[in-house]
């Protein structure tokens, strides 16, 4: 580290420059000077919605060779015009942790160990267990004889952390297929 001679010491770059207040670029550290922003890094800029509440705050993405540097609030969204909630700025770290899971993971029932499934599978064998309890517990009438076309094999609850619309589409979604039981985490 090199030796800072007194002649660049604040006091003095302040009474040779024009910034007699001390609040300028006298009392600038080299170091400050030399830094430039995160955000200069990337190579990519996405706009993108913050995963975790209803809201739907807007955030800008930052990201350099296919991996995510930085997130921020977006000041062209309607809705959050620029600001974030303290978990909507951390929202980079949810990308980036190394305990995130990327592939989808089933235990068989009475199992120990979890395997790794491929998401069409998964999804297929979602799929026919959604259908497989539909048939099983269908009810075209209640006990009085009245038409009701509804099942009460399986149930929704539904997060606070997908928008307005997503939740809307899950709605018709669980209500086409008979389910009665529908309801959001965020109501609750």
């Amino acid at each position: 580290m090199a030796r800072i001679t007194p002649l660049e010491w604040p006091v003095f770059r302040q009474l040779r420059s024009r910034d007699s207040s001390g609040r300028g670029a006298a009392v600038t550290s080299k170091k400050t000077r030399e830094t430039t922003p995160r955000t200069d890094a990337a190579d990519t800029v996405v706009q993108s919605i913050c995963p975790y509440c209803a809201v739907g705050c807007g955030q800008k993405i930052y990201a350099k060779d296919n991996r995510v540097i930085h997130i921020e609030g977006d000041p062209d969204s309607p809705i959050s015009r620029g600001r974030l909630c303290p978990k909507g700025a951390a929202s980079e770290q949810l990308v980036n942790s190394v305990g995130r899971q990327t592939k989808v993971l089933y235990r068989a029932p009475r199992a120990r160990d979890w395997e790794a499934l491929s998401l069409d599978r998964a999804i297929d064998m979602i799929a026919d267990r959604l259908l497989e309890a539909r048939k099983k517990h269908w009810e075209d009438t209640d006990q009085h004889g009245k038409p009701v076309r509804r099942t009460m094999g399986f149930a929704s609850l539904g997060g606070a952390t997908i928008d307005n619309e997503e939740n809307y589409l899950i709605k018709k979604l669980f209500s086409a297929a008979g389910a009665v039981q529908i309801e959001n985490q965020a109501r609750i």
